[in-house]
């Protein structure tokens, strides 16, 4: 198979969907490997690593036009919808849940969309959407510590605190895995940590891996309304699998918080948690609604691309593999966890949430797709 990765044009992205290591494993595998010149300069590898790597470098028009299967790292944006065509295969972060005009771009031009993001197995994991959570969670309590800072807008909060001063409250929204690794890094930085969760389970869980260092209450409109009141900083983590997130703190809770606290909502790629919340780039992070810092950022991960890079291709290409060894059939008969990333398939709607969200009509995977031998 021919496999084509793009260079990102989104701003402020600089990550790159695959590696010259992922690269090299492909072409040994007798796969044709094209690569965008300059695709990973963003994350420090050269044309020439590439090459290196078995590899060759070729103009974007080519790289979309002469694909087969082609990886990218975020969703096509509207100068790239006119490349969008039958019989690609496209593999990348969609979110198109929150996206109506990409949903549509998607399903006129007859295009192949499989979203990294809905790839789930059976025990309900994200495989492809667990590193850049990961990252996320992780970010998202450094860009809180460090947009409390007066001069950025913040109430000028130490978020550690120091003998003799308490420190910051950080509230996480979510025990998932942006919300546990929120919480990680929040409790090293010295905050006191609450997370708010609405399964026992999963509660139970983050009590026993923290060892008991976070105050874990059950989620609730009402209790989110107290919560945020506390708060420093407001980390929104949570995720419906596909689907709009839904609005967890409305512009009505803004007016009970402390002026120059912190509201990072890592759920903005979905539509976001926060009602105030409207997606911003690294190169213009925050913005103030009624005196609250809100940092919604929708890439994230794109502003430390070196880990990010290496952590997605580790996830994706053992998936990249399946489907170019088997063509996307066969390796969705084989692999139902790759099946759900499908959302987009000959022009129909595959994705029940996506549809859903847009008021379209759904169409199962194996309606479009009929069951390919094993």
């Amino acid at each position: 198979m021919r496999i084509g990765v793009a260079k990102e044009i989104k701003s402020d992205e600089y990550r790159v969907a695959l590696t010259p290591a992922g690269a090299r494993e492909l072409a040994q595998h007798g796969h044709d490997v094209i690569v965008e010149t300059m695709a990973g300069e963003g994350s420090a590898f050269a044309d020439s690593d590439y090459e290196r790597a078995g590899a060759r470098i070729v103009t974007v028009d080519d790289v979309w036009a002469q694909s087969d299967l082609l990886l990218k790292v975020k969703e096509p944006i509207e100068p790239e919808y006119a490349r969008l065509r039958e019989g690609l295969v496209l593999f990348t972060y969609l979110h198109i849940a929150a996206d109506e005009p990409l949903t549509r771009a998607l399903v006129d031009s007859g295009i192949t969309a499989v979203a990294y993001e809905t790839v789930e197995t059976d025990d309900r994991r994200l495989p492809l959407l667990a590193p850049m959570s990961e990252i996320a969670g992780r970010l998202a309590s450094q860009a809180g510590a460090h947009f409390l800072e007066k001069p950025l807008g913040g109430r000028g909060l130490l978020l550690s605190g120091v003998p003799g001063v308490a420190p910051g409250r950080v509230l996480v929204l979510g025990g998932g895995i942006v919300g546990y690794n929120a919480a990680i890094i929040a409790l090293g930085l010295g905050a006191q940590v609450t997370i708010l969760e609405r399964s026992i389970d999963r509660m139970r869980h983050l009590d026993e891996i923290l060892s008991g260092r976070v105050s874990l209450v059950m989620s609730s409109t009402l209790q989110i309304e107290s919560s945020v009141s506390d708060a420093d900083v407001v980390i929104g983590a949570v995720l419906v699998p596909g689907a709009v997130a839904p609005k967890l703190i409305t512009r009505d809770m803004l007016g009970v918080m402390k002026q120059g606290a912190v509201i990072v909502d890592v759920a903005i790629d979905q539509g976001g948690c926060v009602e105030t919340a409207r997606p911003t780039t690294h190169s213009d992070p925050v913005y103030s609604v009624e005196g609250i810092i809100h940092y919604c950022v929708a890439n994230m991960p794109g502003g430390v691309p070196i880990t990010s890079t290496k952590a997605l291709t580790n996830a994706t290409l053992p998936y990249v593999e399946e489907i170019a060894e088997h063509g996307l059939a066969e390796a969705v008969a084989r692999d139902r966890a790759l099946a759900r990333g499908v959302n987009v398939l000959h022009g129909k709607v595959t994705y029940a949430a996506v549809a859903e969200a847009h008021d379209l009509e759904y169409t199962p995977l194996e309606a479009v797709l009929p069951p390919a031998p094993v």
